[in-house]
């Protein structure tokens, strides 16, 4: 028996980076995917790799910087399903901004996509669960910079600070419900995004990877897959009783020093 079997899960920005490697282990352990993105191409290759996989997928096209396209990609897979069992929480914004020059229009953005896309989408999903009288459990995807971050990451710390804060929160407010809600502070990953941000704000070449590695304790960036096998543990029963845990998911060692 898979950890996921038939739960039905939603993973909100899973078209692609660590959100598509969750809807992959997801779907080996035995779920129902649905997975959101802007984008349709990416969204669309990825169910027709998991149909062609044996797994039974749905893309919902989705902008979630809109609170109401969040709130409705979770009644999209309950029209579809009947329910929803599990939610991820892994779509980001990581453009880059410091405290002098972050812009109010960059700082609603980061906001929009980074806490009140994860604020609407649980509401939604847990309104589901409590009127089923359902147990279900929640992952947000964070980030080890929400302890304080580079100087350039100003308002996507401010907002995944905020995730944390609303993680333990729905936690302790719905741990009578039986729906466990808990998140990971995930560090420096190799994702096609993370690619396109150090190109974008850092000038990286094509062998970014490969020197970020060399001078990381464990010799490689964090990998998608293997956050992914995490992921669907804290979604399964597997995981216990656990709920409003934010768990640093890093080779860095918080308050560590040299």
């Amino acid at each position: 028996m898979g950890l996921l079997d038939d739960k039905v899960v939603l993973v909100n920005g899973g078209s692609q980076g660590v959100g598509a490697a969750i809807a992959r282990a997801a779907v080996r352990e035995g779920a129902v995917v649905a997975v959101t993105g802007r984008r349709t191409e990416p969204g669309e290759a990825l169910v027709a790799e998991l149909a062609a996989a044996g797994g039974k997928a749905l893309f919902v096209r989705a902008d979630l910087s809109d609170a109401e396209q969040a709130k409705a990609s979770v009644a999209e897979v309950v029209d579809a399903y009947g329910r929803i069992d599990c939610l991820v929480n892994s779509a980001g914004l990581t453009s880059r901004g410091t405290l002098l020059d972050t812009t109010p229009e960059l700082f609603d953005q980061h906001i929009a996509i980074n806490l009140k896309a994860p604020f609407f989408a649980m509401q939604a999903a847990v309104q589901d669960m409590v009127a089923r009288k359902a147990p279900g459990t929640i992952v947000n995807i964070i980030t080890s910079s929400a302890h304080g971050g580079q100087p350039f990451l100003a308002p996507y710390v401010s907002a995944k600070a905020g995730l944390i804060g609303l993680t333990r929160n729905a936690a302790h407010a719905h741990r009578w419900d039986r729906v466990r809600i808990n998140g990971l502070n995930i560090g420096w990953t190799a994702t096609e995004g993370e690619d396109a941000t150090q190109k974008a704000f850092h000038a990286a070449d094509d062998g970014w990877r490969e020197s970020a590695a060399a001078g990381l304790p464990m010799g490689k960036l964090g990998q998608p897959d293997e956050i992914a096998d995490f992921v669907v543990f804290l979604l399964s029963e597997r995981s216990g009783v656990v709920t409003g845990s934010v768990i640093d998911w890093d080779q860095n060692v918080l308050g560590g020093l040299d």
